[in-house]
């Protein structure tokens, strides 16, 4: 979900059921979930900078320059990668996905230090992306098909009323038993997700916040924040200079397009 992070599909003649006539919690949240993706459909290819700031339970923090490169893909989840600019010691690190609605993702992490491909394993999408509070899981597009869901009812949230949404994984090796998040009534737009660890604990929460329109129809949050409850630790993403339509194509997400990435 790493797209501001979190990039949404449209989902055709799926198991949709209009949330006017969704009669239980569970079908009023597959709703929900399919009207948000179908929200954010057709914006193509995208790139972005962002900065990511970590810290630690002391409150020490490093920061960390990033390119973000976004290519959607018909009936399928969609492509992204990650380049490192700053530090020194991170310079050159890439970072490829490729979601799927079914399935394990496909993603491979560059090290320019050792000048090999590592190929991440699905068991180990659980584990934290370079150090920082997101776990690789965490970075793949948001896929209906993904997650079973239950609509909890409706909340405010600042002066927007939200719909509450639990998403259970319905995928392998997740680190999650269950995610609830706050979805506006208005748009659409998330504003917080809560992420349960595999005991059933409230591990992490991921905010958004200063939504701008991009195209007169996409949202893109330009702040979010990732705290993990039990360690004490936090990295924040401020998302700068969206450009949507840069004339990105699928040859710009490979392996020998990750090995070159600059």
């Amino acid at each position: 979900m790493l797209k501001s992070s979190l990039t949404l599909f449209s989902l055709v003649g799926l198991l949709y059921v209009p949330l006017s006539h969704a009669a239980t919690p569970e079908e009023q949240g597959l709703a929900i979930a399919t009207e948000q993706k179908a929200r954010d459909t057709g914006w193509g290819n995208s790139q972005v900078e962002l900065v990511m700031t970590l810290r630690n339970k002391a409150g020490k923090e490093s920061v960390r320059n990033i390119r973000l490169k976004n290519l959607e893909i018909d009936g399928d989840g969609d492509k992204s990668m990650s380049i490192f600019d700053r530090p020194r010691d991170v310079k050159g690190t890439a970072f490829l996905s490729f979601s799927h609605p079914l399935g394990n993702d496909d993603q491979w992490l560059y090290l320019p230090a050792l000048k090999r491909v590592k190929r991440i394993s699905s068991k180990n999408k659980s584990g934290p992306f370079m150090g920082s509070e997101f776990a690789y899981e965490d970075l793949s597009s948001f896929e209906v098909e993904k997650y079973s869901y239950k609509a909890l009812g409706e909340e405010a949230c600042g002066k927007l009323t939200c719909y509450k949404l639990e998403s259970l994984p319905q995928y392998k090796h997740s680190g999650y038993t269950k995610m609830v998040s706050w979805i506006d009534t208005e748009a659409y737009r998330v504003h917080k997700t809560e992420f349960y660890d595999r005991k059933g604990s409230l591990l992490k929460t991921l905010s958004f916040s200063n939504y701008q329109q991009y195209l007169d129809k996409f949202w893109r949050a330009d702040k979010s924040e990732m705290i993990n409850h039990q360690t004490g630790k936090s990295t924040r993403l401020d998302w700068n200079n969206y450009q949507f339509n840069t004339g990105l194509t699928e040859k710009d997400f490979n392996k020998n397009a990750l090995k070159r990435a600059r």
